[in-house]
């Protein structure tokens, strides 16, 4: 085997989420990446999913091979067509990265991806937009929207709560720049990731705020931008996109995905801008820039069920009880309180998974407002009649005091 290179011969997968696929009434497990650099997916026996999910870059193919007696011939060709994929650590993944960035600086701006979740055309897109608005009723707060909370889910578990935020964006009058600060769910970066680009959608492409990008890369360096490629899989960001550029036609996007600052990030060089260094930056760059800022905390609340690694189904004892754990947080949240709010998260070791405790934080440090809660919703039990999974979410809007 030392005609192979390390990286095949000692395989590493990158992250993947397997998705069951059928076809000709085969059955077989999809490897989607979640930065989608080849445009396709890799789809593989089911048994041979624990095999895939077990390469992590310590053993050689002998060694695999022994173990799972195998032949070395069926593991080597797996091996070399998860390289050919993109799915392994290493110069191919390497090269299709830099070359999805390379096209993506050439156009100004990262592709359309999870932005395709509201329409694939523009018209469906604004349709399904337009309708969602209409049914949701009106906070009539006013101005004074210094930043909202909504989810980056798929519309039909948080439709609701992404129009009742957006109503209240639409009541508000246009900001002159948007701040989406959304979650790093499979990108490299442990510190706060930040783009210059714009953002691709079905409804055009939404500009980036170069004068804030400048101005925090004054502030943070160019360590801000080092992981910018960790977008292209990204879609708390992305699903965003298409309600700004329906609500807010023409403004330009800043966005940043923000680390959970209950982790301490894996070096602390100085390489990355940490959480604590981002939130002060923000906060000072939006004092600093001409006109109104507004800051979109993209954010899931609660994860809960087998599908998040949790012994049983999720019933409607469950469902009350998230629900009551949830409203805690979010009274907590909205105290206006960063502190109180991240510690409240970590006294109960975050036990139901909230997923964006950080870009939540920060959007409530930057604004310096006092967030009131519009609704709360779960994830119909329709949808999952099984169970297997329940995601919370809510709308709230970040006032001035």
């Amino acid at each position: 085997m030392s005609d192979l290179p390390e990286h095949l011969y000692r395989p590493h997968v990158r992250p993947f989420q397997p998705v069951g696929v059928e076809k000709d009434k085969q059955v077989g497990v999809g490897l989607r990446d979640p930065m989608n650099l080849t445009g396709r997916m890799m789809v593989v026996p089911p048994q041979a999913l624990g095999l895939i999910q077990s390469l992590q870059g310590e053993h050689s193919l002998e060694q695999i091979a022994e173990a799972v007696k195998a032949p070395i011939d069926q593991l080597r060709q797996l091996v070399a067509n998860l390289d050919e994929s993109g799915m392994l650590w290493g110069p191919t993944f390497e090269r299709l990265e830099r070359e999805a960035m390379d096209k993506a600086r050439a156009a100004g701006a990262l592709p359309a991806t999870g932005s395709k979740l509201a329409g694939e055309t523009r018209d469906a897109a604004e349709a399904r937009i337009s309708a969602l608005l209409a049914d949701a009723e009106d906070a009539e707060l006013g101005s004074g929207v210094l930043g909202i909370v909504a989810p980056h889910l798929d519309l039909d578990r948080g439709g609701a709560n992404y129009a009742a935020a957006y109503k209240v964006v639409c009541g508000a009058g246009a900001p002159d720049r948007v701040v989406v600060l959304g979650t790093n769910h499979f990108g490299l970066g442990d510190g706060v990731v930040a783009t210059r680009l714009g953002q691709d959608s079905p409804l055009g492409m939404v500009a980036s705020d170069a004068a804030l990008a400048d101005t925090l890369e004054r502030a943070l360096g160019d360590r801000l931008f080092k992981d910018e490629a960790d977008f292209l899989g990204e879609h708390s960001v992305q699903f965003h996109i298409p309600w700004i550029a329906h609500t807010l036609p023409g403004v330009p996007v800043f966005a940043a995905l923000v680390p959970d600052p209950m982790r301490a990030m894996i070096s602390d060089d100085g390489a990355r801008a940490s959480f604590q260094e981002f939130r002060v930056a923000l906060r000072d760059a939006i004092k600093s820039m001409r006109g109104r800022t507004l800051v979109v905390a993209s954010a899931d609340l609660s994860h809960v069920g087998p599908a998040f690694g949790d012994p049983g189904p999720v019933g409607a004892q469950v469902r009350r009880q998230i629900e009551e754990i949830d409203r805690g947080l979010l009274a907590e949240f909205a105290s206006g309180d960063m502190e109180a709010f991240i510690q409240a998260i970590r006294g109960g070791g975050n036990a139901t998974r909230w997923c964006s405790v950080g870009n939540m934080a920060a959007a409530l440090f930057a604004t310096g407002g006092t967030p009131e809660l519009i609704q709360y919703s779960q994830s119909p039990e329709s949808l999952d009649p099984q169970g297997t999974a329940l995601i919370t979410s809510a709308a709230m809007a970040i006032m001035a005091d």
